[in-house]
């Protein structure tokens, strides 16, 4: 998951808000094509078209359901993917007066937002496909108590991906997999006192893997301490973030536990080095198994490559939404493309559903639907842990700030751990007051 959110996006936020309120069909009410009335997830729509945004790495994403739906109902669904970086350019076009029917966006507090939900987005609370949610993926598309996100896959969830083989040689069992991110750390040395391998791969070079370490070690903040943050009561300079900030710089990648080219090494490199056995591990989320499954089956996967979630206090694991989760449906003034787009979600998340998700390869977020045949052991380890995950910053901070990018001014030595703390703050407090959050 990648997030970026430079100075422009400030702009775009302004340019949004000042947008909608001079919209006299913006807000809450006024819509018959919210919520309420149910859909026929099959009604025939010959003539409708339907416009869907993507980024470009999930263009075919929906591919399935889009087909599925158009023979369906006879509507036509038109794809259209934006440029990268898609979180920067969708604000961009949307103050434009741009808008899309549908569109693929982050479920989160800290990125729904960016969209202004309440003036652009139709409600979904009530859909028939809301009750059927998991409870961490319920969880996920509200903003002030409203749904504006239909949840379509799994959040990513955070954990570690390890070499069995390495493991192996390092004499490393299950019965002995870190309970708390201080014994991971420990495991780390015996990765690389006994097998020759990096401890851990880091990706410096694109920088943005770099977060979660740091992320790992704040799940000891409790909600009151997240509730603090977004009401500028607390701080990411507190001495608890500063502290994880210094054990990453200290005792993972001053301890040597990290491969030596960390400053430059990439995403791709680290599912290469640790497929070959050059690292006995990686701290990532779900898209590093994506790399995993486009390159190697299922049963290749098994023999080589295991998953175990990790906390700072405990075994716990962490989930992180990202833009492939959620779909959010756009007030277009249409009544007509409304409610299909309504409808397009009752198929995708009702009829379709349990096909779409076998088309996928990816796990249910339906506890009622079963995930599919032939997942990997990480998905499905991944799918237990879920239940009882944590949620990343991003699904607790109102405001998501580029941490990694800090970070890696750190690696470079350009930034002292509590600097980084301070920068992270900055941006976090300037983008929450741009946003009109209050308390900034």
């Amino acid at each position: 998951m990648k997030r970026v959110l430079p100075a422009l996006v400030l702009i775009c936020v302004t340019a949004l808000t000042a947008t909608a309120c001079s919209d006299p069909t913006a807000g809450d009410g006024g819509s018959g094509a919210d919520s309420g009335a149910p859909v026929d997830p099959t009604a025939r729509l010959d003539g409708v078209k339907l416009t869907m945004w993507t980024a470009q790495n999930t263009v075919n994403a929906p591919r399935q359901v889009i087909d599925a739906f158009e023979q369906a109902t006879g509507a036509t669904v038109d794809t259209q993917a934006i440029p990268d970086l898609y979180e920067q350019n969708v604000p961009t076009k949307l103050a434009s007066g741009d808008r899309p029917d549908l569109m693929f966006w982050q479920p989160s507090v800290s990125t729904l937002p960016f969209v202004q939900p309440r003036q652009n987005l139709l409600t979904l609370d009530g859909e028939p496909w809301v009750g059927k949610l998991g409870d961490t993926e319920r969880s996920l598309g509200v903003v002030d108590g409203k749904r504006y996100a239909a949840i379509v896959t799994s959040p990513a969830m955070l954990g570690v991906y390890y070499n069995k083989d390495v493991f192996r040689k390092a004499g490393i069992t299950e019965d002995r997999f870190p309970r708390n991110y201080a014994e991971l750390l420990k495991l780390g040395h015996t990765v690389k006192d006994r097998t020759g391998a990096a401890a851990f791969y880091e990706s410096g070079g694109d920088k943005w893997p770099l977060q979660w370490q740091m992320q790992v070690q704040l799940t000891d903040l409790d909600q009151r301490w997240w509730a603090g943050l977004n009401t500028n009561k607390e701080k990411w300079t507190d001495p608890v973030v500063v502290k994880a900030i210094t054990t990453y710089k200290d005792q993972l990648l001053g301890a040597g536990l990290a491969q030596k080219n960390y400053r430059t090494g990439t995403f791709t490199g680290s599912a290469d080095a640790l497929w070959n056995g050059e690292a006995g591990m990686v701290l990532n989320v779900t898209s590093f198994q994506t790399q995993l499954q486009a390159k190697h089956s299922t049963a290749e996967i098994d023999r080589k490559i295991g998953w175990f979630p990790v906390s700072r206090s405990d075994a716990t694991g962490m989930y992180s939404p990202d833009q492939t989760n959620g779909v959010v449906a756009f007030r277009t003034g249409d009544e007509k493309r409304q409610k299909a787009a309504r409808q397009f979600l009752a198929f995708w998340l009702g009829t379709d559903y349990a096909q779409y998700i076998k088309a996928m390869k990816i796990p249910s977020v339906q506890p009622g639907v079963p995930s599919p045949d032939g997942l990997p052991g990480t998905s499905l380890a991944q799918l237990k842990a879920l239940p009882t995950a944590n949620g990343v910053f991003q699904a607790k901070a109102v405001v998501a700030p580029d941490t990694h990018l800090y970070l890696a001014d750190m690696i470079y030595g350009k930034k002292t751990p509590a600097q980084v703390a301070q920068a992270i703050q900055d941006q976090f407090a300037q983008v929450a007051k741009a946003q009109g959050t209050p308390g900034f």
